[in-house]
Formats: structure tokens, sequence, C-alpha cells
């Protein structure tokens, strides 16, 4: 039986209270299912030491450290110097995830810009890529970026959801777009047409698991799902899954700089 063509889920959370006491049976999962590779993605000061502290013992895991914008508010000196001691460790390929969540507002929308800028003026410091978060709010975070650095930038616009004026925009700074479990669901035919029109040597997939959960699965998500992420994306192209595989995979190793043979 033909290996399947190997996958990196270039987004997911198993340090989330969801899935961190399946761990083991998750990855493995993700193994059989040919992913090589999970970027485990920081989204405040505990879960970032929590994914460094995952990938020095899982070597298919390379972390991600960041204060996602709902915690934005949170983001002080004292944070910003941990994520820059966290950001130094070798298991970590990115910043992040930052930017911008209008649609919650769960912090004030300046405090988000401030933390924006911050992380991004880390990833530059450091030389490493950057993780966009951005939901209802592409216009602005894009504009945070073109302010505070100069194109191209290294970075992935993950879980993508916008229309194909934040594609442009995203592309034209240099960014890589992540797409994931919604390119798969039943009311995003508009989401399909934007994601069906974009460069293949631009794309990433990705689960953010455990939330987004791809069709034709249910419930929790996890790392072994994104090949029905990279599937559907295959049909959307109109090209082969494997095509995909090789393609994002070589996409993610390239921006994060990762090994390309992981244990």
């Amino acid at each position: 039986m033909p290996q399947p063509a190997a996958l990196i889920d270039s987004h997911a959370h198993l340090d989330d209270r969801k899935l961190a006491s399946r761990q083991d049976e998750v990855l493995a999962r993700a193994r059989e299912a040919g992913v090589v590779t999970v970027v485990n993605i920081g989204a405040d000061i505990p879960s970032s030491r929590a994914s460094v502290e995952l990938a020095h013992r899982e070597s298919m895991v390379f972390a991600a450290v960041g204060v996602h914008p709902h915690d934005a508010s949170d983001v002080d000196d004292a944070a910003m110097a941990e994520l820059r001691r966290l950001a130094a460790d070798e298991r970590v390929v990115a910043v992040g995830e930052s930017g911008l969540d209008f649609y919650r507002d769960l912090s004030p929308r300046d405090a988000q810009r401030d933390a924006f800028a911050q992380h991004l003026a880390l990833a530059d410091a450091l030389g490493l890529p950057i993780v966009i978060h951005c939901r209802d709010a592409y216009e602005e975070c894009l504009e945070v970026v073109r302010c505070e650095r100069d194109a191209p930038v290294a970075g992935v616009l993950h879980c993508f959801q916008g229309d194909a004026a934040a594609a442009r925009g995203a592309l034209d700074l240099g960014l890589c777009i992540a797409v994931g479990g919604s390119i798969t669901f039943p009311r995003e035919e508009a989401l399909r047409r934007v994601v069906a029109g974009l460069p293949l040597d631009r794309l990433l997939v990705e689960t953010d698991a455990p939330y987004l959960t791809p069709r034709p699965r249910r419930g929790r998500n996890e790392p072994a799902y994104v090949r029905f992420v990279a599937q559907r994306l295959a049909q959307l192209l109109c090209v082969t899954g494997d095509r995909v595989a090789e393609a994002t995979t070589a996409n993610a190793r390239s921006l994060f700089r990762l090994p390309h043979a992981v244990a």
C-alpha cells in the first residue's frame, strides 16, 4: 500500500486542554496520516512555554511563541521579554500568533495594534517569520504590517477567510496564506472562489486544531485531519492531492526553515 504524501500542519494548538492529555495518540495518528511536522502555536505566555516544551519532547513538533490578540491587553514589557527569551530557543521557528481580531474585540483595538507591532518588531529582530491572526480586520491588519515592516515580509496569514482584496494585499507584502477547515464548510462558497485563484507556491495547509474541524470529520480537530484540507484544496486548484502536499510542504519548510527529515 503506497504511503500518503508528506504533509505539514502549519498551525495547531496541541497544548489546548482539548488535546493536551491526548498528545501521544494525536501525534501517532498524524504520523499514520502522513503528517511529518506540526507547528504548534503559542497563544499566550503559558501556552508559548508549553509549545516549546512539547517541541523538545516530540521531534516532529516545532514551536511558535506569541500572544493572541484576544489577550493583547496582557502584552507588557515583561511579556515581550519572556517571548524574546522563548523565541531564542532552537525549536522555535516563528513568532505568533499575533494580529487583530475585531470580531470578538476581547482586547481594545489600540492594545491589539500595539501588541501586533511589538510582535512584528520581535520577529524582525530575531529573523523569524510572523504568524498572523486576522478576523474581521484584514485592511487594518495589513496596514499595521506595511507600517512596521518593509516588504517582502516573512510570515503567514493563518486561517485565511478574507476576500480577494485581502488575499492580494497579503501576497503583495510577501506573506504566505494558510487555509484550513473553513474551505470544506458548505457555507464558505465565497471563500472557496477566492482560494481557487491563489498561487500554490504561496499556500500552506493547517488545522488550527482543536478548532475548525474539516468536513467530513466532526468534533475535535487534530493534525491528522490536515489531509482533508489538502484534498479540498487540490479540488479547488484542479491539481492532484500529491501536488498540493508536495507544494505546501515545501512552502512550510521554506518559510519556517524546517528540516527535510523529521523522525
